[in-house]
């Protein structure tokens, strides 16, 4: 393994930390929406509450290393996505926002508008996130000299649209699992019938989105066969994905969890295995991808950065493991929560 492939398999790792964590409280803000009285929307902020900020440090984490590892990947999504980002930025700041002061003035319009922009700044988010995923892997408009004009308009085609679709509905299952595994009673049960309800959209969804990916981007199964690891994903993948509902009728919340988290891990690696070593394939000339070699940054970076990230990394999930510890169990509601 080269310095690019081991970056390249950091920066996949930490996008699964941030699809993984922050999917189901994007999920539960999306759940949110559907709340059917005052208690279960505190119920819902309650069981993110502690967290929430710290698996949205995934995603910096990710920018970040692919700002240091891959710049000119960097430069060219972020300037060919530079609407959706900042619609993205604005919908998490404003999800954000709505945590701290929903519970700062007691009156139910000021509660009810905060709901709304805590419901909406999860959704835009988790379509957005999938329209950009959707793009990369089909393809974006790469000229020979690494830049990309392409308008917002442009990004929202039927194959982003489906992958936008796909990762709304996982989230919004992952969510729900996380909350049937925190919850007791009644919510517990209605939590346990959308993560069933969730799961029969996603499998459609992926069934959908596997097949169109056969003639939107059929550059992506290229070598597949012939990779045993992607083999060993398709395997955990289908496992997850039929191991899930069977715990959720069992009322095993939180292995159906886990279920959910594995899922969503063996799909993002599905994901990237199929891409590799491009990072962002070019619709125009595959000779103008962008590829793990083609856009990375010297192998003095490569080499300072990676030492720094195998020092750094451990701390950020012992730190992480630790929280979600302290924080396991059934949600408690007190009078100075949320």
């Amino acid at each position: 393994m080269d310095l690019n492939t081991a970056w390249f398999l950091l920066i996949g790792v930490l996008l699964t930390g941030y699809a993984v964590l922050d999917g189901f409280d994007l999920g539960v803000g999306v759940l949110h929406l559907f709340a059917r009285d005052e208690y279960q929307r505190r119920i819902h902020l309650a069981a993110i509450g502690p967290v929430w900020d710290g698996n949205e440090v995934w995603l910096l984490t990710a920018g970040g290393a692919m700002f240091a590892a891959f710049p000119v990947v960097y430069a060219t999504v972020f300037s060919g996505f530079y609407l959706a980002f900042m619609l993205l930025l604005f919908a998490l700041i404003f999800r954000a926002v709505s945590l701290e002061f929903r519970g700062q003035v007691d009156s139910p319009a000021w509660r009810r508008f905060w709901d709304w922009a805590f419901g909406l700044g999860s959704l835009v988010p988790a379509i957005l996130f999938g329209v950009a995923v959707g793009n990369v892997l089909r393809g974006l408009p790469i000229e020979a000299d690494g830049s990309l004009d392409v308008s917002f308009v442009a990004l929202l085609n039927p194959y982003s649209l489906l992958i936008g679709v796909l990762t709304l509905v996982m989230f919004v299952m992952h969510g729900a699992a996380f909350l049937a595994a925190r919850t007791e009673g009644d919510l517990q049960q209605q939590m346990s019938r959308w993560t069933t309800g969730a799961w029969v959209v996603f499998v459609v969804l992926y069934l959908a989105a596997t097949s169109a990916t056969f003639f939107a981007a059929p550059h992506l199964l290229d070598g597949v066969p012939a990779n045993p690891a992607c083999w060993l994903l398709l395997v955990l993948l289908l496992g997850s994905m039929v191991y899930l509902p069977i715990n959720v009728r069992a009322g095993r919340f939180v292995r159906a969890f886990l279920a959910s988290c594995v899922t969503i891990a063996s799909l993002v690696g599905l994901m990237g295995l199929s891409l590799y070593p491009r990072m962002v394939p070019s619709s125009i000339d595959p000779a103008n991808s962008l590829t793990i070699y083609n856009a990375s940054s010297t192998p003095r970076t490569l080499t300072v950065m990676l030492v720094i990230a195998l020092v750094g990394m451990p701390l950020v999930i012992a730190y992480t493991a630790y929280v979600y510890a302290v924080f396991m169990g059934k949600v408690v509601l007190t009078q100075e929560g949320y």
